[in-house]
């Protein structure tokens, strides 16, 4: 905790494209956070590497991901913007957090079965011990709170449990995150399966709606979007994709399913979802507009990850150091 805020981590991982879901349901959330706390806001790069990535591909992604953050609308002199990468902080806590890991730990992780099951080419020992670089990204700021979804919570109960047996053998040195619970972001499904999330990494180029997709893109896009053959604008499980837009449309607009339902009343899909295409293209042409101007600017951006860098190392170092001097590191002989 820092003064009267506590402490907020979380990260994107910068590969893929950014999805609607994730500025619904995380990015957007984000910027209302940072007033709230004091956010220390990664592009996950480390994690990105556990998948074979091109290079320049990576390093184009990670710097589009951090100026999406500020486009969103999350301030650089509030918040801590910064690359994993740039502070060695998170690959040396983790190194010693491996340390403290059990293998059936990590052998009972869902996240991990999932990914090999998709990458069975590439099973490598870093996409094992994920999580535990998780926990070292969490307990390196000594978060107080971590935003996360039902599909990480298993992450998370890991890093409490790593802090709370660190802390039994060498005293108060880690603080013990908590989820955050508050304002959930809604959670976006895919236009063609209704019974997915929508992905960055979704294969079906009409599934997702991508943040820097143009106008007519996120309409068409829209328009092809999986219902059923009900034809009534209503709000339930039964109809899936139906339900879907309503939420995305109550996500952009503010407007409460139950409004929604009312204000479309016996008019057709075909109405809805040209509806739905406009209150999304309102919503990100103004954040597309800011990315636009900010990537311009590149001198700005440099700044922001050189002066965000320092920043998050200032605070990552304070812990590291003491942990090393836990484990019995010899000390730095200053000149």
């Amino acid at each position: 905790m820092i003064g009267d805020r506590k402490i907020l981590f979380s990260g994107m991982q910068a590969t893929g494209n950014l999805t609607l879901g994730n500025y619904l349901g995380a990015l957007k959330n984000w910027v209302a956070l940072s007033e709230e706390y004091e956010c220390y806001y990664a592009v996950v790069d480390l994690h990105s590497i556990t998948v074979r990535q091109d290079p320049a591909e990576l390093r184009k992604r990670a710097r589009a991901l951090l100026t999406l953050y500020i486009a969103a609308g999350i301030d650089p002199e509030k918040s801590i913007l910064y690359y994993q990468s740039h502070v060695s902080g998170h690959a040396e806590l983790a190194w010693i957090l491996n340390c403290f890991t059990y293998m059936g730990e990590l052998n009972r992780m869902t996240q991990f079965k999932d990914k090999a099951a998709k990458h069975q080419d590439n099973i490598n020992a870093g996409l094992f011990t994920y999580p535990v670089l998780m926990a070292a990204d969490i307990l390196l700021y000594q978060a107080d709170v971590v935003p996360v979804g039902v599909d990480q919570m298993q992450h998370l109960e890991l890093t409490r449990n790593l802090a709370e047996r660190f802390n039994a053998v060498y005293g108060d040195v880690f603080t013990v995150p908590e989820a955050y619970i508050g304002k959930v972001g809604a959670k976006i499904m895919s236009l063609q399966d209704p019974s997915k999330k929508m992905s960055k990494s979704d294969e079906n180029p009409n599934a997702s709606i991508y943040l820097m997709d143009d106008p007519d893109t996120i309409r068409r896009k829209c328009k092809r979007a999986v219902t059923d053959s009900e034809g009534e604008i209503r709000y339930r499980d039964e109809q899936p994709g139906l339900k879907n837009l309503i939420d995305i449309y109550s996500a952009c607009t503010g407007k409460g399913p139950d409004e929604v339902v009312n204000a479309f009343a016996g008019r057709g899909y075909g109405e809805f979802k040209e509806a739905v295409g406009d209150a999304v293209v309102a919503v990100l042409q103004p954040l597309q507009e800011r990315f636009r101007e900010l990537e311009k600017d590149k001198a700005a951006i440099d700044a922001v990850i050189r002066n965000n860098a320092e920043r998050a190392n200032a605070t990552a170092i304070k812990t590291l150091r003491k942990v090393q001097k836990k484990v019995g590191f010899p000390e730095r002989v200053r000149g």
